[in-house]
């Protein structure tokens, strides 16, 4: 059962990889993948568990405890508690973006943008979506930044491909703030790592694995020209019943409620989607208020029960099952395993450290980094200021954990499916799996390599 489990998951992701061809939707098959995968963990539970050390631990901490208590009450419902926190925390943003979108907010900033010249525009958009990413964090990055394509970019191919370099962008700015992504927020907040320290170590590593692929794009892709979307008359007539004051207020609240979510993480140690939820609420309260008075036809366009309703689902249903399929392998031990045979490798210190993260940041293309850095950082302790040999990289801000941060941030963006930010704008803008891995996972693994060459050429000097 053990290896049927990682049959399974494969077969599912193949399923997800061919969703155009197949004309199944991704998110069903994703669904189906996560759920049938914890069936079968229950039903070979008893020649799964014996060699599980959660399954040990637990049979400590409860002596009558049994592996259908383990499974059905105890992993189903950690897990569940760990995925409900970032689906809760992906529809505070896709309804705070949305609520902006509704309001024109974003009018204001793409009338700014007054390029069409495709490569232009790729630079403007990734070097913005890379900053803003280490501020907000990637995933709530690409969501804005998506919304924002739709406004400059009518052909579907050419916003997928902006798309994906925002993915990218986004993932490499993610990966050198503490808080711009989930497996740096994990490092951060276990003590691995330290603000200044992985800003300092990481920031030229993750702009290299950015610039690299905008480089070959503009050297060697097709030139050109973007084409804007029309508005629809029902459009205008709506941009003309929002006045100037309201497309600002929602701009600047939409935007100032992502910002204070890693501030109220940081003040209150409260996880991120509290304070996603607490902005999405100011926002809707003030929504109320200020439409309080218009006529009933248009408030009800205007308020947030009805954006609700225009909220991709199938993108955070899509999350909910790859990330139930991911923490069902977690369980059983597939990872933890694949971690230990890692380690085993026969090499010098050095070389083995950097192969181990290389190799996480490689796998973080097909599974979620979030459980593979929990297993990094299970498999191995914080070694002390004065460790040598090679308890010397894992000392705190250590080369492991500081490569792991790059690595575990950049690999996703291998693949679309491998990273939150990827997901997002894969569900946002329907992107074929295909199309993406033909098109932008060469450009994506040529940055993750300079990046990683970069890095351990810093260590060297």
């Amino acid at each position: 059962m053990f290896v049927f489990m990682a049959g399974v998951f494969v077969l599912g992701y193949v399923m997800i990889a061919l969703e155009h061809p197949l004309k199944i939707d991704k998110a069903a098959t994703a669904l189906f993948t996560g759920t049938i995968l914890w069936a079968i963990y229950m039903f070979g539970a008893e020649s799964i568990l014996p060699n599980s050390p959660y399954f040990a631990e637990y049979l400590h901490e409860n002596p009558s405890g049994n592996y259908i208590d383990f499974i059905g009450h105890h992993e189903v419902y950690e897990h569940l508690a760990e995925i409900s926190t970032i689906l809760f925390f992906l529809l505070g943003a896709m309804t705070i973006v949305e609520m902006v979108d509704t309001h024109e907010g974003f009018k204001i900033i793409t009338d700014k943008i007054k390029t069409t010249n495709k490569i232009k525009l790729m630079w403007i958009l990734s070097v913005l979506t890379f900053f803003m990413s280490a501020a907000l964090d990637n995933l709530t990055t690409t969501i804005v930044m998506v919304a924002l394509l739709r406004k400059l970019i009518d052909r579907q191919q050419d916003r997928w491909f902006m798309a994906s370099m925002v993915v990218l962008a986004a993932n490499a700015g993610g990966a050198w703030s503490p808080i711009g992504d989930v497996t740096t927020i994990m490092l951060w907040i276990g003590g691995q790592v330290t603000t200044v320290s992985i800003i300092e170590n990481v920031i030229v590593p993750s702009l290299v694995t950015m610039v690299v692929p905008l480089l070959i794009v503009t050297f060697f892709y097709p030139k050109g020209t973007l084409e804007r979307p029309a508005l629809s008359e029902k459009q205008q007539l709506s941009n003309e019943s929002i006045t100037e004051f309201e497309r600002r207020l929602m701009l600047f609240m939409g935007i100032g409620g992502l910002l204070f979510v890693p501030v109220f993480k940081t003040v209150t140690h409260l996880p991120p989607y509290l304070g996603m939820l607490l902005s999405l609420s100011v926002i809707w309260i003030t929504t109320e208020i200020l439409h309080r008075r218009r006529a009933k036809g248009m408030r009800g366009q205007l308020v947030v029960s009805r954006v609700l309703k225009k909220v991709d689902t199938p993108t955070v249903l899509f999350f909910l099952g790859i990330l139930t399929a991911v923490s069902a392998l977690q369980s059983a031990g597939h990872l933890d395993l694949l971690a230990r045979k890692l380690d085993t490798i026969n090499l010098s210190d050095l070389n083995k450290v950097y192969f181990i993260d290389t190799v996480i940041g490689l796998l973080s293309a097909i599974v979620d980094n979030v459980p593979l850095v929990a297993g990094a950082m299970g498999m191995y302790d914080i070694a002390p200021a004065g460790a040598t040999g090679y308890e010397y990289f894992f000392k705190v801000d250590g080369h492991f954990w500081q490569y792991l941060a790059y690595t575990a941030g950049t690999g996703g963006s291998i693949l679309i499916i491998g990273s939150a930010a990827g997901v997002a704008a894969m569900g946002m803008e329907n992107i074929d799996f295909i199309w993406y891995l033909k098109r932008i996972s060469l450009l994506a693994l040529a940055g993750y390599f300079a990046g990683a060459f970069i890095f351990y050429f810093l260590f060297a000097l």
